[in-house]
């Protein structure tokens, strides 16, 4: 998943982020509310985990303000504030969790998997694709001769262009999903996993075209 972390807390910040990204998730730190809530109105993310007392604009006022634009992107507040109104602020604001500090970071990935498992479900449990069967809640990719082994982040590069089937999909927007916005990625790298990938695809139906300086995209050649 492609995760936005908005802490003002660098120390907090960077023990959150390195956890997410053991997990195979692109992250994007951003320590300020201001800049945050721009960033989510144009790069958007698969989940937004968001500190409530930020410099230039709450965690409140971010949510809020995502949800009056109907950006539904799933939100999970942090906060050092205990008392229940509070909580109940948060999630009145729009939030769909709430999580005090101090906090084990086991907890807060696990409600991130469970906004992923449910963010999921609404778009579709299992998806065919040629002669592949993809479960997005499972995280299992299956073709003719049965599950097909792939490393975390080939089974994302998949999602990607499971998402825009049919469409090209750019080296730079692969690279922002998979491992984060302005991330340093070289093009050959991107290049290497859409090769191994291809190879895994061999035989199922589904072909990974290259656009000649555009990009890539996944073709059901079964219809």
């Amino acid at each position: 998943m492609r995760i936005v972390l908005v802490e003002d807390n660098e120390r907090l910040a960077k023990g959150i982020e390195n956890a997410l990204r053991d997990q195979g998730h692109a992250v994007d730190w951003i320590g300020d509310g201001l800049e945050a809530k721009k960033f989510l109105e144009t790069e958007g993310a698969d989940v937004a985990v968001l500190d409530v007392n930020l410099p230039g604009l709450t965690g409140f006022e971010i949510v809020r303000a995502l949800r009056k634009q109907g950006i539904t992107i799933p939100v999970i507040l942090l906060t050092a504030r205990t008392h229940l109104d509070d909580r109940v602020e948060g999630l009145d604001s729009g939030a769909d969790d709430y999580l005090v500090k101090p906090f084990e970071i086991a907890e807060l990935t696990a409600r991130i998997r469970a906004l992923g498992r449910r963010r999921a479900d609404i778009r579709a449990g299992v998806e065919e694709i040629g002669e592949l069967r993809f479960d997005r809640m499972a995280r299992t990719l299956t073709g003719p001769e049965g599950l097909i082994d792939l490393p975390r982040r080939e089974l994302a590069l998949f999602e990607c262009f499971a998402d825009q089937l049919g469409r090209i999909v750019s080296k730079d927007r692969i690279s922002d999903t998979l491992y984060g916005v302005g991330s340093e990625i070289e093009p050959n790298a991107i290049e290497l996993l859409v090769s191994r990938l291809r190879r895994k695809l061999a035989g199922t139906g589904v072909t990974i075209r290259t656009a000649r300086g555009l990009g890539y995209l996944l073709d059901d050649d079964t219809k």
